[in-house]
């Protein structure tokens, strides 16, 4: 019974919404109107599919009171006819910040000190990024000229969400009336808001995408601990964020990379998360869809760039030349794939190019129901508002635009924008003189008058016989206009006039000053022909869009390659197996896989290559390489053992089908330099085209990289930065013992947990997860295996020695430059070495590297491989390794197994990849001379038995790409000479770019700054 009160109490305060301030005393006099009025004669949208014609809407105390073709209207109404005039819905923009403080962010550089702990205080959460606590509700503040600008668009309600941080907080949706606050707010908390960008927070951590990712992901365990064992800490952010995630999530990102990786964060805690998107959404379509994520799509378009300047058009990537043309048809690629799209006002700086951009966005595809949908219903769902807005059902605000015919006719108008029952006016509707006209100017012979462009924009020529542009200025029903009596002419004949039903008439002074009675009398017949004329020529141009490449990037593709069943004959075949060199051997590819290595080998359907004078290797491996990242360091904390370089892998880097054509097929993509314990590695096959995730080598074990020396103590840093332990190499060791002892405690307490009883664990608080710690008792476990940055022997004893004490093992030392003299306790402890060929003397702590070092290990018996450390280096590999045969006497087959097979064992992958057996994967290379020399370069490139590069195909690449980037600027330079704004080719450093160990990211998302001191 108590409920059903409540209910009824509930719906009755929802009645008086609108009327009167209940709580709120007044200074005057009570003046309580209903605001009752009734719109007659209407086209009405209810909602996006229901189209009424000759309608009536009733609205009441800032409600629908009923809407349809058959309403009677109510007594005392005020009555407005319609006739002509079309009624939507009021748009609901679901992504603003309309009403709220604006985000202050101070500037920080990779030389400002570092802030490790929270400068918030109360009992918050530990970092300032997440700031689940913040209620936009409580900050929000009416503003009429935002308001003002935003019901110039159709809106009448916004979701205002303060954009700052991670977890940003809860979202209040708001009308644009200006009333009081507490009268606009519709929902006080319809959303919650997260993001990968860390805002205002001052705080070092994290300052990497990957970073960011990890927070997230351990702010979600964190908040699950806290609600579970309330009373180990109190904690108002986790208690808030918990209250947060009931309510509909909203994801910004930064592009479509983002939203697929936050899509995998969601799902992993089970949230269906809805995406503020960037437009760029069509480019990544399958993995998009399979998000089955709701987008919310600003309707910002690029301007073309100005490419008049053939140099400067150089520096303007393909993809970007692409993106301006496709941008527009987002929403309807995304919206034929079923993907649900609604449409938002957010970063669009020149808001006069909304409705523009929105008719452009039909134009491209988008049916104009879902375009309306997109503007109504669907952000009302989104926020689960449909209730309150959306729609013009009875009870719903009163919010409507009328307008002066087809939302989406590029000369309709937006008269007036109803919100919550009050009108706000936004344009007149002009008269529209448009027509051809029979000119009479005093006693001289007819001339030809034709008014086009648009009402608003009129355009007038006069033709007799030649076709004269004039000038024309028009105010209500008076016109002024001047024109040259001929072509060439400096004369002018102008004439002032007003509107007469269907003509005009007035006074005209000819060129020689006398002054003469006009006429001009419409011609219905010659305008109607117009119109004809008109509409055949606007038909006659149809869109034409460039295709989909796959990646979106230079070098993509219209269709990815496939495997075939391959026969490469005749060719030396370097196996890496006990069988050594063959001379004019077989390798058949079938399914992927090796089939078979020998001579005279037939296959039924094959494809055959003619291998004569050409080289067969498998393909080569490179264990220490930073490509395919959006960021390589989170150079913040000492250990940052829960970051994953998974989560930042950009299959559209152009360095992966680089070094296809070096003949690279794997890749391990390490962690950076900055700290002594890194992130987890990220395994990956070079499938270029293919998405992030399958890149990834399955089934690969998981790596992780440590550092050493000057990179880790931050030798080279400014001086502010030495707060941050460790500042020496004795401290680095210290780092590792801690770390390790952490990590036994917390997987004693686990294991503790763990053998408790049913129902003494149903009493135990269970220990709280750490992503940090859990990647450490992998390692622990032999679950999870070390890639160590070092140079120095000193420092590579110390390791081996804490490995000792501490229980695990150390798997590959990479650089190693002073392997040579510790490799036989590196043999003695199974410890593999990943190496330069010849780098020496760049920085202190290599001073000791001598060119014999790989050699030298080998000798020993040490597992050895060559590695890049370097996206140009990664693709000459092969020469690398030739160059151990002139600093030691290493094998051919030796060499050239330092990039193959043995970096194939330090990741456990030679039962995979490596040699040509049969059985293995089918990740081959076919060389034009010995690939050990510096004139060899790959043919053909393999990957699971897939031709990812063909040197054929390349050339082929590169001409298609060649005559789609002219066909795009000749498309721009159009675009320009009708007026369009243009931008200029970008400059600087693109995010994505080529990163090397010591790179750091300032900024979790997207920002990155040059090293300071440009080293490995």
């Amino acid at each position: 019974m108590k409920k059903i009160v409540l209910s009824v109490l509930a719906v009755a305060a929802l009645s008086l919404q609108g009327r009167a301030q209940e709580t709120y005393p007044r200074n005057g006099v009570y003046d309580e109107r209903t605001g009752l009025r009734a719109f007659t004669n209407a086209t009405i949208y209810v909602d996006y599919q229901t189209k009424l014609e000759n309608a009536t809407l009733v609205i009441k105390d800032g409600k629908v009171a009923a809407v349809g073709t058959k309403v009677s209207i109510p007594r005392g109404a005020m009555v407005t006819d319609l006739k002509g005039k079309t009624i939507y819905p009021g748009f609901v923009d679901p992504y603003s910040n309309y009403g709220l403080p604006a985000v202050s962010r101070q500037a920080v550089s990779y030389g400002s000190p570092p802030q490790a702990e929270s400068k918030k205080e109360g009992a918050y959460n530990w970092n300032q990024a997440i700031r689940p606590e913040i209620n936009a509700v409580e900050l929000f503040k009416v503003d009429n000229k935002a308001a003002d600008d935003l019901r110039k668009l159709g809106y009448g309600a916004v979701l205002s969400v303060h954009q700052d941080g991670i977890a940003r907080g809860t979202a209040a949706l708001v009308s644009l009336a200006n009333k009081r606050e507490n009268q606009v707010i519709l929902l006080d908390k319809a959303a919650s808001a997260l993001s990968f960008d860390r805002g205002s927070s001052t705080q070092e951590y994290p300052n990497s995408l990957m970073g960011a990712i990890a927070l997230l992901r351990q702010t979600y365990l964190d908040a699950q601990w806290n609600l579970q064992n309330p009373d180990k800490e109190q904690n108002l952010s986790l208690k808030a964020f918990t209250e947060a995630n009931r309510l509909p999530q909203i994801f910004e990102v930064s592009n479509k990379l983002n939203a697929v990786r936050a899509d995998k964060v969601g799902d992993e805690f089970g949230y269906q998360y809805i995406f503020k998107g960037n437009g760029d959404e069509y480019q990544m379509l399958p993995e998009i869809k399979n998000t089955k994520a709701p987008f919310i799509l600003s309707l910002n378009f690029p301007d073309p760039y100005n490419v008049e300047d053939p140099y400067e058009t150089r520096r303007i990537e393909l993809d970007d030349l692409k993106h301006w043309e496709m941008a527009p048809a987002n929403a309807a690629i995304l919206a034929k794939e079923g993907v649900t799209i609604a449409f938002t006002s957010a970063d669009l700086r020149d808001k006069s190019k909304f409705l523009a951009n929105l008719r452009k966005a039909v134009q491209h595809g988008l049916p104009e129901p879902e375009a309306l949908k997109a503007l109504t219903l669907t952000p009302a769902r989104l926020v689960k508002a449909e209730k309150y807005v959306g729609s013009l059902q009875e009870g719903r605000q009163a919010n409507f635009v009328v307008t002066s015919g087809s939302l989406f006719d590029p000369a309709t108008l937006l008269l007036t924008n109803w919100v919550q029952g009050q009108e706000y006016r936004i344009s007149e509707t002009p008269a529209d003189f448009r027509g051809v006209y029979t000119l009479k100017i005093g006693a001289q012979p007819d001339r030809k008058l034709i008014i086009s462009g648009t009402p608003e924009k009129p355009d007038l020529k006069v033709v007799a016989p030649d076709t004269i542009k004039g000038s024309l200025t028009m105010s209500g029903e008076m016109l002024t206009f001047a024109f040259a009596p001929a072509k060439n002419s400096k004369e002018n004949i102008r004439l002032t006039g007003w509107y007469t039903g269907k003509s005009f008439q007035g006074e005209a002074q000819l060129p020689d000053a006398q002054m003469v009675k006009w006429t001009a009398l419409l011609s219905e017949a010659a305008t109607q022909q117009a119109k004809r004329d008109s509409a055949r020529t606007k038909a006659s141009d149809p869109l034409q869009l460039g295709s989909m490449v796959y990646p979106f990037a230079a070098f993509g593709r219209t269709a990815l390659p496939k495997a075939e069943t391959v026969l490469i004959k005749n060719a030396t075949v370097w196996t890496n197996e006990k069988e050594g060199k063959l001379e004019n051997a077989d390798v058949l590819l079938r399914d992927g896989k090796i089939a078979q290595v020998g001579k005279n080998l037939n296959a039924s359907g094959a494809k055959v290559i003619d291998g004569t004078g050409k080289h067969v290797t498998p393909g080569i491996i490179d264990e220490h390489s930073h490509i395919a990242l959006d960021g390589v360091n989170e150079g913040t904390q000492a250990v940052t053992a829960e970051v994953r370089m998974a989560d930042v892998v950009n299959h559209e880097q152009v360095n992966i089908y680089r070094q296809l054509a070096g003949g690279v097929t794997t890749s391990q993509l390490l962690h950076g330099s900055a700290n002594p314990i890194g992130g987890q590695s990220a395994i990956i096959k070079l499938r270029w085209g293919q998405a992030p995730e399958k890149l990834m080598f399955e089934g690969a074990d998981p790596f992780i990289k440590f550092a050493l020396g000057e990179n880790v103590k931050h030798s080279n840093r400014s001086p502010v930065y030495n707060v941050r332990f460790p500042q020496t190499r004795m401290g680095v060791e210290q780092v590792m013992v801690d770390a390790f002892q952490r990590a036994k405690e917390y997987q004693k307490a686990w294991g503790d947990y763990h053998q408790l009883s049913k129902s003494k664990k149903a009493k135990t608080a269970a220990p709280r997860r750490d992503l940090e710690l859990e990647a450490l008792v992998e390692i622990l476990n032999d679950k999870r295996f070390i890639t160590c940055h070092s140079y120095v022997q000193s420092e590579i004893n110390m390791l081996m020695k804490v490995a000792d004490q501490m229980g695990f093992r150390v798997n590959t030392f990479t650089h190693i430059l002073e392997g040579y003299k510790v490799a036989d306790k590196m043999k003695a402890r199974n410890i593999g070495a990943s190496t330069f060929s010849d780098w020496w003397a760049y920085k202190m702590e290599v001073k000791d590297a001598i060119p014999y070092n790989a050699a030298i290990m080998h000798n020993v018996g040490v597992t050895t491989a060559i590695n890049s450390d370097d996206a140009e280096m990664a693709r000459r590999l092969n020469q690398e390794a030739a160059k151990t045969i002139k600093y030691g006497g290493v094998s051919e087959e030796d060499a050239l197994k330092m990039v193959t097979l043995n970096p194939a064992k330090l990741l456990h992958l030679d039962n995979r990849v490596g040699s040509l057996k049969p059985g293995k994967d089918a990740d081959v290379v076919i060389w034009n001379e010995h690939p050990l020399s510096i004139y060899a370069r790959p043919e053909k490139t393999f990957v699971d038995g897939i031709a990812y590069f063909d040197l054929e195909t390349d050339k082929a690449l590169q001409e298609a790409q060649e005559k789609e980037r002219l066909r795009l600027i000749n498309k721009m330079l159009a675009a320009k000479a009708k007026g369009e704004k243009t931008q200029s080719a970008p400059s600087g450093r693109r995010f994505g770019q080529v990163l090397h160990c010591e790179d750091v990211d300032n900024g979790a998302e997207e920002v990155l700054y040059e090293s300071e001191y440009g080293q490995k």
